[in-house]
């Protein structure tokens, strides 16, 4: 677990946007090393989502701290991603020179080049920064985040609802905000709609339009208050990211595998049933961006060695029996968009500290595990720059372009 920061601004500062004061400062940074000392392997903020995205370069320095103190990373959803990467990533920058911490960038995607090239600078100045990704050219959040702009109050939910009822709210955001966003409408598709609009999931947005018979913005307002802002969607990203794209970042030796997964509705993104089996089909059997051993590397021993979890992510005696039993021939995700709720094969036998959870494809009743705690250290002075894969690793790997050159 990570310590969310948009909780411990929203139990302190409320919805409100504005700076923290020092006081309420301070209380952030009793509830975070709190939440540290209960187990908590860092913080992650939400710098796209209210309240988090409040928090000036200050708070975030101030709090990371805490993390820098005990050896823990920031993990975070940047303030942009695609052709705001770069810039969003010079923010993290800031906050780890002024508070040492470790970073780590959520799912990061967008064009390959000038990212990379951003990331290196950060590690060339002493900067430890990590990333992980999934492998699609989809994202997926709530639909308030993409259609709604700061000034509607998103993170106090009834006060957010009373506005957007009211008409001169409406037209204000039919005026002056929604038009921006025409270009997005038609990548939209609704994921969870709950409510008198459930028939909407797996619907694009142009086709919810047109059933209610009304225009794509219209149509985000009347799904929004229906369902209390708890709509959700995926949508495509826009030309800046590409499967190109997709295949150099997974290749960056400073990469781990994620699967950015939220299940709720009847259409949700496919990453959550196909990320991880879609990771082997494609990336080490099909283009051999990965060998196996990398691939085992980046989807575990990388994640434990990142957030610090002993006896995690290694076969070797002393550790945790965590073991994923892969047929590298038939390993394949089949979860789409259309119907992404599908298992993937290929994967039929899994233990967890020695106790098989996973038997011939079936669930056993075996109920291994529990929480997994940090070890956390005191910090002795700024981060050492260094390859999140140590010298010999099963994943140390040559950097090489995609496309008609050596795969490595």
């Amino acid at each position: 677990m990570l310590v969310p920061h948009g909780n411990l601004r929203h139990a302190v500062v409320g919805g409100a946007d504005r700076p923290a004061t020092a006081a309420e400062l301070e209380r952030m940074r009793q509830l975070l090393r709190a939440g540290l000392d209960q187990g908590a392997c860092g913080m992650s903020t939400g710098l796209e989502y209210q309240p988090g995205g409040f928090a000036d370069r200050a708070e975030l320095t101030a709090l990371t701290g805490e993390l820098a103190a005990r050896g823990l990373p920031h993990v975070s959803h940047m303030r942009g991603y695609e052709l705001d990467a770069v810039a969003a990533l010079a923010e993290l920058a800031e906050v780890a020179r002024g508070s040492g911490v470790a970073t780590h960038v959520s799912h990061l995607h967008g064009p390959a080049t000038p990212i990379l090239a951003a990331l290196a600078a950060m590690r060339e100045e002493g900067l430890d920064v990590t990333f992980d990704s999934y492998p699609y050219l989809r994202g997926a959040s709530i639909l308030s985040m993409i259609a709604m702009p700061d000034w509607i109050p998103l993170a106090e939910p009834a006060l957010a609802l009373t506005r957007l009822r009211r008409a001169q709210v409406q037209q204000r955001l039919l005026t002056e905000h929604l038009p921006r966003l025409a270009d997005v409408w038609p990548r939209v598709t609704m994921a969870y709609v709950p409510g008198e609009h459930s028939w909407a999931e797996g619907h694009s947005l142009l086709q919810v339009a047109e059933r209610l018979g009304v225009e794509p913005a219209r149509a985000v307002l009347a799904l929004l208050i229906s369902t209390d802002l708890r709509a959700g969607c995926t949508f495509a990203q826009p030309p800046s990211n590409s499967e190109a794209a997709v295949r150099t970042l997974l290749r960056d030796t400073h990469h781990l595998a994620s699967s950015d997964a939220i299940y709720a509705g009847s259409h949700p993104h496919p990453r959550g049933w196909g990320t991880f089996a879609r990771f082997l089909a494609e990336h080490v059997r099909r283009y051999g961006d990965w060998t196996w051993a990398q691939a085992s590397w980046h989807l575990s021993g990388a994640a434990a060695q990142r957030f610090r979890l002993p006896g995690r992510g290694s076969v070797q005696v002393g550790s945790a029996a965590d073991i994923v039993l892969v047929d590298p021939d038939t390993v394949q995700d089949h979860a789409t968009y259309a119907d992404p709720r599908r298992l993937a094969s290929g994967i039929d036998d899994v233990l967890v500290d020695g106790r098989l959870v996973l038997a011939g494809g079936e669930l056993t009743d075996e109920r291994a595990g529990g929480p997994v705690r940090p070890q956390q250290r005191r910090a002795e002075g700024p981060p050492e720059h260094r390859s999140l894969l140590p010298a010999g690793a099963p994943g140390q790997h040559r950097e090489t372009q995609i496309g008609g050159h050596d795969h490595g």
